[in-house]
Order: C-alpha cells, then sequence, then structure tokens
C-alpha cells in the first residue's frame, strides 16, 4: 500500500512560525532605508500587485496604507500590462509587488513596466536573489526560510508582518504593536489546539464552505479559501461581511459552514451583524478571532487580542492547523495538493 498522507511539512512549517515571526520583528531596523526612501518620495497613490495567498497579503497592506498612512491604495492587475500592453503614467506612484517567490513572469514583467512609466518599484519577497529583486529599485526580504510545502503558511504570515513593518516604519511608528508577536503566536496555537480539533470533527464532511470577515480579516478570509480550496478541495467562496450581506447569504443553508474572522476592533464589531443573519440560515459557523466570543458561533476559535491592525498575522494561525487537518480527515495530501506546484508561472 502507498504511505498515507502525513502533512509533515505543513505541519512543521505551521510550528516554526512563531520563531519566524520573533526573528522578523528583531529585524525590523532593517526596513528603514526603504522607507526612508518611499518617504522622501512621497507617493500620492499605493498600488500592489501580486498572485495567490501572496495577492490576500496585498491586500492586507491595501488597508494598512488607507488606514495606518491615509494613503489611497490600490490592487494592481498585471494583465493590463502583459496581455494588454498598457502603459499608464505611474509618476509618484508607490508601486509593491509580492511574490514569495520572486519568479512569477508576469509581476516581474508589470513591476519593469511600472518602474519604467515613473513608479517607485518595492519588491516583497522571500527571495531576495529572484528576478524580481532585480527588476524593483527597493527591496524588502520577509525572511521566512525555505518553505516547502505547497501550501503557503510561514511565508504567508511573515509577508504580512514584513508589509506591516514597513507600513508601520514609514508612519514612524516604533513596531510596539508587534513587539510580543512571537510569543503571541505561540500561545495562539496552544491555546487554540482543542478548539481547532474539534472543528475538524466538525466540518470533515461538509462540501460548501463560506468564509467571511471585515476589514483588515477580509484577507484572512480570503486566504483562508484559497487553502481550503487547494489542500481540501472544497468548494469555498470568501467574501466580506459587507458583501455577503448584499446577495451571497441566500445560498447560505444548513448544509454550508461559514468560517468567521472576528477580531476586536472596527471590523470584528461589524461582523456582529452580519453573522446574526447567517445564523438564521441554520449553517454550521466556526469563529476565529479575538473577538470570537462577542459573536453568533457554532463553535469558537479564540485567539489574543492585539491591535486591529496586527490580528490577521495571528488569526490566521489556527485556519492553517484547521485546513491541515481538514486535508488530511478528508484524505488529502496537504504537502502535494493534485495539479499544483510550489511556483506558478503566469503571463
Amino acid at each position: 500500500m502507498p504511505n498515507q498522507p502525513t502533512g509533515d511539512l505543513m505541519r512543521a512549517e505551521i510550528a516554526e512560525q512563531p520563531a519566524v515571526l520573533a526573528a522578523a520583528v528583531a529585524r525590523r531596523a532593517d526596513l528603514a532605508d526603504v522607507a526612508a526612501r518611499i518617504t522622501a518620495r512621497a507617493p500620492r497613490f499605493a498600488l500592489f500587485a501580486a498572485r495567490g495567498s501572496s495577492d490576500h497579503a496585498a491586500l492586507y497592506a491595501k488597508y494598512l496604507t488607507e488606514v495606518l498612512l491615509e494613503l489611497p491604495a490600490g490592487l494592481a492587475s498585471p494583465s493590463t500590462t502583459t496581455l494588454y500592453g498598457a502603459r499608464p503614467d505611474l509618476t509618484d506612484v508607490l508601486y509593491v509587488t509580492v511574490s514569495q517567490s520572486g519568479g512569477s513572469p508576469d509581476l516581474v514583467e508589470a513591476t519593469r513596466a511600472a518602474r519604467d512609466r515613473g513608479a517607485l518599484t518595492v519588491a516583497v519577497t522571500n527571495t531576495p536573489d529572484s528576478a524580481l529583486v532585480e527588476a524593483a529599485e527597493l527591496a524588502v526580504d520577509i525572511g521566512a526560510g525555505p518553505e516547502l510545502a505547497v501550501a503557503a503558511t510561514k511565508s504567508y504570515t511573515a509577508t504580512l508582518l514584513a508589509l506591516y513593518l514597513l507600513v508601520d516604519t514609514v508612519r514612524g511608528g516604533t513596531g510596539a504593536a508587534v513587539a510580543d508577536l512571537g510569543e503571541l503566536a505561540e500561545r495562539t496555537m496552544t491555546k487554540s489546539a482543542d478548539a481547532v480539533d474539534e472543528a475538524v470533527a466538525r466540518l470533515r464532511f461538509v462540501d460548501r464552505m463560506v468564509t467571511t470577515g471585515r476589514g483588515y480579516s477580509s484577507a484572512t478570509a480570503a486566504e483562508a479559501a484559497l487553502k481550503l480550496a487547494e489542500t481540501s478541495y472544497l468548494s469555498a467562496r470568501a467574501y466580506s461581511g459587507a458583501d455577503l450581506l448584499h446577495g451571497p447569504v441566500a445560498a447560505v443553508d444548513a448544509k454550508t459552514a461559514v468560517l468567521a474572522l472576528a477580531s476586536a476592533g472596527h471590523g470584528g464589531a461589524a461582523m456582529r451583524e452580519v453573522l446574526a443573519v447567517v445564523e438564521r440560515s441554520g449553517a454550521d459557523i466556526v469563529a476565529v478571532g479575538s473577538a470570537a466570543g462577542s459573536v453568533p458561533a457554532t463553535l469558537r476559535i479564540e485567539v489574543p487580542p492585539t491591535a486591529e491592525e496586527v490580528a490577521p498575522i495571528l488569526e490566521v494561525l489556527p485556519v492553517q492547523r484547521l485546513v491541515l487537518g481538514l486535508s488530511l480527515a478528508r484524505g488529502g495530501d496537504p504537502d502535494q495538493p493534485r495539479g499544483l506546484r510550489k511556483i506558478t508561472r503566469t503571463r
């Protein structure tokens, strides 16, 4: 008989995250030069380009930029450059490309084009010798170390932290909100273990899932849906809590499971109304976050409280373990999902 999947790679890389995050916080000073160059250029707008999990990190960075820097921000569409040949004027635009591998041809090409059209380009990557770093004017090394499992875990949270630290440094912050992040990550994984196991047992036979969050946690909802689809082959869709109420909630019923992100702050508070509506559908609701205890839910996975803008770095940790457990419980191989490779090369 063939060996049964164990998820050992993904499990080990999930477990590395407290140390990876603590080390990244300790290297915060390394971002000073990049932040100073950005400040000196005084961009009028920020654009973030990414694919896959990195696109969810870019969504998080968009919220950070708009809320903490009060700078308009958007998500770029690389295909407007690579497929359609568009060359917009990007003078005084901050163009940040987020890619764990730094090897996606469309992101490299779009970054080169943005630089040629006047943007200040920054590569945020786990591969400092990549083509993306060569293409960009500035670079941020997320420092997660080699990641072997196909599903990104430690590289995702390290990317979130790198983006937070960059924005915080640009605004003149001290990094105080993440000073003890490694310790909080360790506590999150220890204290959520039993609740995650219970959620795996409850959800292992579900076929449809909706993931949802508001504000910063919208990025976690999107990342959760991607991981559920790629490792457990579930039909999983992510919606912001606001968008969920604008129609899709009609498709939620007792056969649908809902994974809801609710961390303390404006976003978590806004989820109470959303989940009150979802609860009436009869769906199982698994709430994850530091405010999970204050929203309607069938099962709650608590996370230590932090500043709201930092919460996505912690709340995704039990989600990753839930994804790992569900994949194994459903007979999948979370280390090598079918049809996927670690680096996806798109044009």
